[in-house]
């Protein structure tokens, strides 16, 4: 694909910290699985890319390990140690496992990571009770932390807002692309804040609250988290529609066959144009044409746009937080590496 407009690679150091923090938090991120139920702890392993279904190990794809580096990011911020972020970084990471398992199960995607997804390769009742089970144990591994009631409670709201982001994620798949109750890019940004921004600010926040930082700090890290998670959807639907398959793993076009209501596809129904490309989304053959319409219309260049008002946001407020030490550089870099990626 060609580079994102405006957009800065990101030194080696941003995917230095996402290996660097996967480094520290594996081990612990193994233990707490390895205590489930054996059945469980396969599919959680499955789903993690240790291990194939029967249990032989593997080495599957993993994904970026980018809640678990904002969770240690965020322990660093507060001055203390990056090991005070590991039960964040533990929790966050198997909540975010349990929200895949039910998301393919609700979206009916039958892939994950090139491999069959969780329900495929076990049942879905099997695949919904292992996400039952990490959810349980994200829990149980944040209230055995140090200053875990705490913490807890910040998890608690997190997934209550995921929750609802993906409640009106399902609901806007329902409703029409035009006319009074189409969907606003309002709707979708209040969505995306939800169900992708909520457990990104949440990462950072009970990395800083388990290193000790100030209530302040704390809130502010959320909110960066959350606008920076905005900011990760926005350029995932820019590459749902123009990616490149050889890179993004996906097929192009993919969110156009599907007819997804993404950031674009929705400012570009709200155009003139908005009627015709209503006919086309869905369609295979017209994939193309389509990605030509909301070019046209204004819809790749307004996520864009969008994209860098809310990595701004962000930084703003990492600024406010005031990261000690090197954890301020590490949190800027990985926000940049996030947010122009092209994988």
């Amino acid at each position: 694909m060609t580079a994102l407009p405006t957009a800065v690679r990101a030194p080696l150091s941003a995917p230095g910290t996402l290996a660097r923090c996967r480094t520290l938090v594996e081990p612990a991120l193994r233990e707490a699985v390895g205590g489930l139920h054996p059945w469980l702890a396969e599919m959680a392993g499955y789903s993690f890319g240790w291990c194939e279904v029967g249990g032989a190990p593997a080495t599957a794809p993993g994904g970026k390990g980018v809640r678990q580096a904002l969770a240690v990011l965020g322990a660093e911020a507060a001055g203390a140690d990056a090991r005070a972020g590991v039960p964040a970084a533990v929790a966050v990471e198997l909540v975010h496992a349990f929200s895949l398992l039910h998301d393919d199960i609700m979206d009916g995607d039958a892939t994950r990571r090139r491999r069959p997804a969780g329900w495929k390769a076990y049942g879905t009742g099997p695949a919904v009770l292992a996400g039952d089970a990490l959810f349980a144990l994200a829990v149980d591994t944040l209230a055995a932390a140090p200053r875990g009631p705490g913490a807890v409670r910040l998890l608690s709201a997190a997934l209550t807002d995921l929750v609802r982001g993906q409640a009106d994620d399902l609901l806007f798949a329902a409703r029409p692309g035009t006319g009074p109750r189409r969907v606003t890019p309002a709707e979708y940004r209040a969505m995306a804040e939800g169900k992708t921004g909520a457990l990104l600010g949440c990462a950072l926040a009970l990395g800083a609250a388990l290193g000790g930082a100030s209530k302040p700090a704390v809130t502010a890290l959320d909110r960066a988290g959350r606008h920076l998670g905005v900011a990760f959807q926005l350029v995932d639907d820019v590459l749902g529609v123009w990616g490149d398959p050889d890179v993004t793993g996906k097929p192009a076009g993919g969110d156009l066959r599907e007819g997804k209501k993404t950031f674009p596809v929705l400012v570009a129904l709200g155009s003139p144009a908005g009627r015709r490309l209503s006919g086309l989304l869905g369609s295979a053959a017209r994939a193309g044409e389509a990605a030509a319409l909301i070019e046209e219309a204004g819809g790749r260049a307004a996520t864009l746009a969008e994209a860098r008002a809310h990595t701004s946001a962000a930084r703003a407020l990492l600024a406010e937080a005031a990261p000690a030490g090197a954890a301020a550089g590490e949190l800027d870099r990985l926000l940049e590496f996030l947010v122009h990626r092209v994988r």
